[in-house]
C-alpha cells in the first residue's frame, strides 16, 4: 500500500520541485513583482472545417497576467466561411480575460498532469457581409455583429511557457446569424 501511495504521488513531489519551471508568470522580479516579460503571452486559436460548409478561422492573441491567476488578451480574427451557394469573410476583433480557478490540479489531487481549470469571459465584434446573411434591410456592404461568449476550460502544460486550453463556451447575446456552435468548442495555444 505505501508503494502504491509513494508511486502515485511521485510525480506530484516532483512537480512541486519545479512549479517555477512550469508556471512563470509566478516568478518574480528583485523588486518581488513579476518581470513585463514575464507577464505577456501569445497564443491563439485555428479552425479547419471542410464539407458542404467549408469554415477556416484563425485567430492570434497578445496577452498579459495582470495577476497571477487573472489574465487579458486581445486580436484579430478571421474566417473563411463558403457554403454550396456562396462564400464570405468574416473579420473582426476580440478582447477576453481568464481567471485561473485552479492552477495545478497535481496539487489537490496528484495525477502529475500540471492541468490548471480556468473561467473566460470574451467580447467578439465581427464584420459580416449584408447580403451574404440576408440583413432585414440588406444595406450595401457590411454590418457588425458583437457578441459575449461566457464559459470554462481547462489548460494543459506542455512546455516552460506555453499551455494548451480547451474551453467550452456559450454566446449570452445570440444573433438571428448563427455564427457560433452551442456550445462553442475551442482548443488554443499559448506560448
Amino acid at each position: 500500500m505505501a508503494t502504491l501511495l509513494l508511486a502515485i504521488s511521485y510525480p506530484s513531489l516532483i512537480a512541486q520541485s519545479n512549479k517555477e519551471d512550469q508556471f512563470p508568470y509566478d516568478q518574480k522580479s528583485e523588486d518581488g513583482t513579476p518581470a513585463f516579460k514575464e507577464r505577456l503571452f501569445f497564443g491563439g486559436n485555428m479552425g479547419l472545417m471542410f464539407g458542404t460548409i467549408t469554415d477556416i478561422q484563425i485567430s492570434p492573441v497578445v496577452g498579459y497576467w495582470l495577476l497571477p491567476r487573472l489574465a487579458i488578451a486581445a486580436g484579430p480574427t478571421y474566417s473563411f466561411y463558403k457554403t454550396e451557394i456562396d462564400k464570405t469573410s468574416i473579420y473582426g476583433g476580440k478582447a477576453y480575460a481568464q481567471l485561473v480557478v485552479l492552477q495545478d490540479i497535481s496539487s489537490v489531487i496528484p495525477l502529475g498532469s500540471h492541468t490548471g481549470i480556468f473561467l473566460h469571459i470574451e467580447d467578439e465584434l465581427l464584420s459580416l457581409k449584408a447580403n451574404f446573411w440576408k440583413y432585414p434591410y440588406n444595406p450595401p456592404g457590411r454590418f457588425y455583429v458583437n457578441t459575449v461568449l461566457i464559459g470554462g476550460g481547462i489548460s494543459q502544460q506542455i512546455g516552460r511557457r506555453s499551455s494548451m486550453d480547451f474551453m467550452v463556451l456559450w454566446p449570452l447575446n445570440e444573433s438571428d446569424y448563427n455564427i457560433y456552435n452551442k456550445p462553442e468548442i475551442r482548443i488554443s495555444f499559448i506560448f
